[in-house]
């Protein structure tokens, strides 16, 4: 599976397999005592929990101690003063999402000048340079996740229709970039069809920009929301509107994995990796740990997922079986597997 965008630099993207432990690296890993802490943009999505557990069980792997873990609720000034208070305690590297680009810089910044490692995960402040404010990033390819999404709704949009797109009104380098590929490739292969973009400021805003955009464009036959949390959102709204409109989003959260087996509004999902991301962004940490160069960016492949797919796709993302909704939706749940599964 290729990449499709480039980094925030215009970087190209080296695969995760360059970035492999072999075991005298693990060996050297354990007998350096390091510490690390995480920093993360929310832990109230499926993504960031799985995330967060990929980086965990790599790191625990590595004899590397995670000393901290700070959710930051999308607030700027939490992730600020989170970081600023882990330079004072010194640990050996620092993994963070940024939950702004400009807002939270200079924070990143005192990071890597107070001598401790930096990697980044999806997002990149304003001005800050690899090699020079931060170790590397590591992220999906969410540009190639746009034009998953684009290619999956594209054949239930009809001639001349209108598609609406719910994106994120933050300046974020992840969600910017599906935005932007999304937007690209109906332009280029679907030329006929008429596009309204709104974009909500916070999770809270996003039902209601979504009823918003439908009352402004009734004509709407499909929808791109930028991720599956607010994409939930969104089909609720829709739901209380009495419309049914063909969806496409991002990342294979349970409840989004649950509606795409349901065969309602959901009809594909661009998946990101999240637990191998996780593993990745360790692995990256612990080689710039052992002194040695790493990647400017990293980037995992995404998932093109629909109904006739979302079972295999799970465990590829999840590391563990797809829900029993999902199976039941699907009818592949025998009588004695049933009995067998957790309620």
């Amino acid at each position: 599976m290729t990449i499709s965008g480039l980094g925030p630099h215009g970087e190209r993207a080296s695969a995760p397999e360059q970035i492999l432990l072999l075991p005298e690296d693990i060996v050297k890993a354990r007998a350096g005592g390091f510490r690390v802490a995480i920093v993360l943009h929310t832990f109230a999505s499926d993504w960031a929990k799985q995330q967060l557990s990929g980086m965990i069980g790599m790191f625990g792997d590595c004899g590397v101690a995670v000393i901290d873990v700070v959710d930051c609720s999308f607030t700027p000034e939490v992730q600020i003063d989170a970081l600023d208070r882990l330079i004072a305690e010194a640990p050996d590297a620092i993994v963070s999402l940024p939950v702004a680009n400009a807002k939270v810089a200079a924070a990143h910044a005192r990071v890597a000048a107070a001598g401790i490692r930096l990697v980044l995960l999806d997002n990149v402040p304003t001005g800050l340079l690899p090699g020079k404010d931060y170790t590397s990033l590591v992220s999906a390819d969410n540009f190639g996740l746009g034009k998953i999404a684009a290619e999956s709704l594209s054949p239930h949009v009809p001639e001349a229709g209108e598609v609406g797109v719910l994106g994120y009104e933050a300046d974020f380098f992840a969600t910017n970039e599906r935005e932007i590929a999304f937007l690209k490739w109906m332009r280029i292969n679907r030329p006929d069809v008429r596009l309204h973009v709104r974009r909500f400021p916070s999770l809270a805003d996003a039902g209601r920009v979504t009823r918003a955009l439908f009352d402004d464009h009734a004509a709407i036959a499909g929808l791109f929301v930028v991720w599956d949390t607010p994409s939930i959102a969104a089909a609720g709204t829709l739901t209380t509107m009495g419309r049914t409109v063909p969806m496409v989003t991002v990342d294979l959260g349970q409840d989004a994995a649950i509606g795409l087996a349901a065969n309602n509004s959901l009809v594909a999902i661009a998946a990101q990796q999240p637990f191998r991301q996780g593993e990745t962004a360790a692995s990256v940490t612990v080689s710039a740990l052992l002194g040695r160069l790493t990647p400017d960016w990293v980037a995992l492949p995404g998932l093109a997922v629909t109904a006739e797919n979302v079972v295999e796709c799970f465990q590829t993302v999840w590391r563990r079986p797809a829900p029993r909704e999902v199976l039941q939706m699907l009818s592949l749940v025998s009588p004695a597997l049933q009995r067998a599964m957790p309620p």
